[in-house]
């Protein structure tokens, strides 16, 4: 996938070395931007091997609600690192994506009144009603549990947009790791967005993706240089049931002719 890779040259080569909270450095760039056509295929980076079941274990787990991973860490540990022994998680953005906490005033009582939305549920009720809207935005972003969570949301907006019968996304991300975390990114709201689109008879239009701090930690430069020799492949297919969104399961989803080359070993940093 070209744009992926046109990313990780542009972050290696404007990269300025930056510190942070994990103590390995990063070449990072500022607001990097790329858009995706997602009619020419599920892009699913192909110049490493990409772990399909987790990301599709991950995208389910978030459209759950959950706020533990207790059910996740049965099928993939990439959470692990960030929830108590419990599985319990400071941060789990299916919690936000679904039970958002807003809080309305009371007419009667005066007091401030918490109750959940559910923002997945009113992007597809806009989609279906109301397809010109401009107000279809999921956030993950909730300001107080930002203050103590150990790592608050990177991928922490979105929002969809229709252009005739096809719905595209945008995706803001205030933090992204080049090498481990944006592939899985990419992927996750190509895939959301077919999932959606499917559930209200569109089709996937285009996802374009801006990253705040797009960054590369300095122990992962090797392994995308020698990412960069290899040659994109065709992308693989998508197939998902015919179902609405909250009825989809993990045997709904089918990857098609994924050709990819050998995986990259790459430490994540917590």
């Amino acid at each position: 996938m070209r744009e992926y890779l046109d990313l990780v040259d542009r972050v290696l080569t404007n990269g300025i070395r930056k510190h942070n909270r994990t103590g390995v450095d990063t070449l990072s760039c500022f607001a990097e931007h790329y858009t995706i056509d997602l009619s020419k295929g599920f892009p699913l980076v192909t110049t490493k091997k990409v772990n399909f079941k987790s990301l599709l274990h991950e995208v389910l787990w978030y459209l759950s609600g959950d706020d533990h991973i207790r059910n996740l860490r049965l099928h993939t540990k990439i959470w692990d690192a960030w929830a108590d022994a419990d599985g319990n998680l400071e941060t789990a953005y299916g919690r936000f994506w679904r039970r958002f906490p807003s809080a309305q005033m009371n007419p009667v009582t005066g007091q401030y009144e918490v109750r959940e939305i559910d923002q997945i549920a009113e992007v597809i009720r806009l989609l279906k009603t109301q397809p010109e809207s401009r107000r279809m935005v999921v956030t993950a972003w909730e300001p107080g549990n930002a203050l103590f969570s150990k790592l608050p949301p990177c991928h922490y907006t979105f929002a969809f947009n229709v252009f005739g019968t096809k719905l595209n996304c945008h995706l803001t991300q205030r933090s992204g790791d080049i090498a481990l975390g944006i592939p899985f990114n990419i992927a996750a709201y190509a895939m959301l967005t077919q999932a959606i689109a499917q559930d209200v008879g569109m089709e996937p239009g285009f996802f374009s993706h801006t990253i705040i701090d797009a960054h590369v930690y300095v122990n992962h430069i090797d392994g995308l240089k020698e990412q960069l020799k290899r040659t994109p492949k065709p992308l693989p297919q998508l197939v998902i049931a015919h179902k609405p969104v909250d009825d989809l399961r993990f045997d709904d989803f089918a990857l098609l002719d994924y050709v990819c080359d050998p995986s990259i070993k790459f430490d994540v940093a917590v």
